[in-house]
């Protein structure tokens, strides 16, 4: 009996290990840790080469369409209509359409966005949409350099051959609780994904990356008392900003030591020079939540709103996918000049 026992024992913690392995998030050995700070302090990233390999093969980026023949027409002139991509030749018009159709559309074709019988039409809902999103990723290459650089953006980098990004968000009126007092818990103690499944916040995105005013709702609560109460810093708000830190890791792919040094979170001496290109990649989300994916909550289906009817949002995620860099750094804007912009066309 003590022998079938001690068997029993083993098995069931064999299973138990399995289990936190496949979905508790565990790694098994060996693992690859790199030293980033000086010693003793802390400044490691830790990283799973299996993982990691998996996630760069899952995010190459696509062969680039062979590049416009310099000079022809303007596309203004081939085709009625053009309301973004004015300064386009019409060879370039048509290269930037057909990788579109290959990033967003690659099942549907044009017919996804465009009344195939006149293509001049704008009774398709995702025309609209469409302009919209060129004119952001214009501006996202010719006015958030701070963030992407030189390495600039696509409509691939989000969409991945989805007509929707698979990593959006909407607002979250989170699980069903009781009403009056009860119901006031801060967004506390509700595990979600977005937070890590932890007790944070459930949702970090509503009040920190939705809104366009790059002054309201700031990321920076760490308190230099204990027990904060003041009215403008509680203590939920430094929740809500740990559980959207937890998604920026998740999302990029890497420890909070990738930006900040652990003795000293609140410390830009002390942090890495990436914490200042993530400042501007928060700025940069509200900027196009606020100011090109909101204003789209009118033309959209029904079908494409969230429970509290606001569109599909961009976080970190979106873009990152569990890299530090998007696409594992391919350099897009290089292989797409007609997307660069200038801030006149990206307004």
């Amino acid at each position: 009996m003590k022998l079938a026992l001690q068997i029993l024992g083993v098995v069931v913690a064999v299973l138990l290990t399995g289990a936190m392995f496949g979905t508790a998030g565990w790694t098994r050995p060996p693992v690859r840790s790199e030293q980033t700070g000086f010693r003793g302090t802390g400044m490691v990233q830790v990283q799973n080469p299996r993982t990691l390999a998996a996630q760069i093969e899952a995010n190459a980026a696509p062969p680039a369409q062979d590049p416009a023949p310099p000079g022809g027409e303007p596309a203004t002139q081939t085709y009625q209509n053009v309301q973004v991509l004015t300064d386009l030749t019409t060879d370039q018009f048509n290269r930037v359409m057909a990788s579109i159709t290959e990033w967003v559309s690659p099942e549907q074709g044009c017919a996804y966005c465009h009344n195939v019988e006149n293509m001049a039409d704008d009774s398709v809902y995702a025309k609209t949409v469409a302009r919209s999103m060129l004119r952001m990723v214009r501006h996202i290459n010719a006015d958030w350099k701070s963030h992407v650089g030189q390495t600039g953006v696509t409509c691939y980098t989000c969409h991945r051959g989805n007509p929707v990004p698979q990593a959006v968000w909407h607002d979250n009126p989170g699980p069903p609780h009781a009403q009056g007092f009860a119901a006031r818990d801060g967004g506390q103690n509700h595990p979600s994904p977005e937070a890590g499944l932890t007790s944070l916040n459930y949702d970090p995105f509503k009040e920190l990356l939705g809104d366009k005013d790059v002054d309201q709702n700031a990321v920076r609560v760490a308190a230099t008392t204990a027990l904060p109460t003041a009215p403008s810093k509680p203590l939920q708000t430094t929740e809500r900003t740990y559980a959207l830190m937890i998604h920026m890791s998740e999302g990029l792919g890497v420890n909070c030591t990738y930006c900040h040094n652990s003795r000293a979170f609140s410390s830009w001496e002390e942090s890495t020079p990436k914490r200042v290109s993530a400042w501007h990649g928060i700025r940069m989300v509200r900027d196009i939540n606020g100011n090109y994916i909101t204003p789209l909550t009118p033309v959209l289906p029904e079908a494409r709103l969230g429970p509290e009817g606001d569109p599909p949002k961009t976080n970190c995620t979106t873009c990152h996918q569990g890299l530090v860099k998007p696409l594992n750094g391919a350099a897009m804007l290089k292989d797409y000049p007609e997307l660069a912009g200038t801030p006149k066309a990206a307004q």
